[in-house]
């Protein structure tokens, strides 16, 4: 599994999925930055064999409508600390792990639960 981590996620995840030996970059490495378009950036995901991880919706309805991104990974739990987002992913990383393996998946993570959809 390889990360990308859109602009409102913190360098702190990217550096946990590093330490856990998975490979993640931050849309700020992208040529555009955060001034990269959705569009750049889901189809930069896709063709760089990425997962993205994201809090934003138009993903999810692009994932949905469009199958771009294919692998999508998206945060709903609002203004949630990075220590407890770490506790999570790390808590739940194996199934994180073996579910991005699939050609198409959404997971969202919230308060109550981690939804998968996975085709």
């Amino acid at each position: 599994m390889r990360v990308l981590c859109d602009v409102h996620i913190s360098y702190k995840i990217v550096r946990f999925f590093n330490q856990q030996n998975i490979e993640a970059f931050h849309v700020n490495e992208l040529p555009d930055k955060w001034f990269s378009k959705d569009s750049f950036i889901a189809n930069h995901a896709d063709k760089n064999d990425l997962v993205l991880l994201s809090k934003d919706e138009d993903f999810k309805n692009s994932h949905f409508l469009q199958n771009k991104p294919k692998r999508l990974i998206r945060i709903t739990l609002g203004n949630i600390s990075n220590e407890k987002l770490i506790a999570i992913f790390s808590t739940n990383l194996e199934l994180i792990k073996k579910s991005m393996q699939s050609e198409k998946c959404y997971l969202e993570i919230n308060e109550q639960y981690l939804e998968l959809n996975n085709l």
